[in-house]
């Protein structure tokens, strides 16, 4: 059983409804965690979750705090939300540097997954930001400098060629199509296990004394839709493949 972090996941939608002369706004809070949760603990992983909201104030700040986690996987959830704590944005204050503490930790035998989004790695309008951190240099692939989001409206079949490897959990046949990835590029002595366009879907590698992967598609729609993510019986295999990878 290893003890896994899911920072990120989660978001809160508002809407604006004109009616004629009058308008209201409504708000949603949803989250996308649930099955990646689900297939982890099916597992029987033990999964904490914290949600995007909660991450500027209560991500862990130290390898004290990470010492509690084997696995920490950021989902949809950009750099600023983990470097920019309450007491820096609001305050102005020196605080803790969560980033390089991740990266520190990681190097000291932790185990780091980077689960694609919106904001993931590069991000929409570059707006998640990882390459400018120190946390760019432990994940197994380089980012791009602009927008890395590709769209597959279509749909578009990842291709398994590593599936030998343990971080794969054993899944094997064809995989059902996601609907985009963020596009990034191999680093010297990466393992890329799977493909998706041409660009790496799944990777992993040795990071120091830990570990290191990306999944550079979604873990829930809409680039994972439900024949991907709650129907296919390997979902469950490569995420707890990673996790079992990740926490060795």
């Amino acid at each position: 059983m290893s003890r896994v972090l899911i920072a990120g996941e989660s978001w809160i939608s508002q809407s604006t409804h004109i009616k004629g002369v009058d308008s209201f706004t409504t708000s949603a809070y949803v989250t996308g965690v649930e099955p990646l949760r689900r297939a982890l603990e099916g597992r029987g992983h033990e999964v904490t979750h914290l949600p995007a909201h909660l991450v500027p104030a209560q991500f862990p700040g130290d390898a004290e705090a990470l010492a509690r986690y084997d696995v920490v996987i950021l989902s949809d959830i950009g750099a600023n939300s983990l470097q920019l704590s309450p007491e820096v944005f609001e305050r102005g204050t020196p605080g803790t540097d969560r980033i390089d503490a991740l990266r520190g930790w990681v190097g000291d035998g932790g185990g780091l997954l980077m689960v694609g989004g919106y904001l993931s790695f590069t991000g929409f309008e570059g707006k998640a930001a990882y390459r400018n951190t120190a946390l760019h240099e432990v994940l197994p692939v380089e980012l791009l400098p602009e927008d890395d989001r590709v769209e597959l409206p279509a749909g578009g079949r990842p291709s398994a060629v590593g599936t030998g490897h343990p971080a794969l959990g054993g899944v094997t046949g064809e995989w059902p199509p996601l609907l985009g990835y963020n596009r990034v590029r191999p680093r010297p002595g990466t393992e890329v296990l799977a493909t998706l366009g041409g660009d790496p879907l799944v990777a992993v590698a040795e990071y120091g004394a830990g570990r290191s992967a990306v999944f550079t598609s979604d873990c829930s729609p809409h680039w994972a839709p439900a024949a991907f993510c709650e129907q296919w019986d390997g979902y469950a295999r490569v995420f707890g493949g990673l996790v079992e990878w990740l926490s060795r």
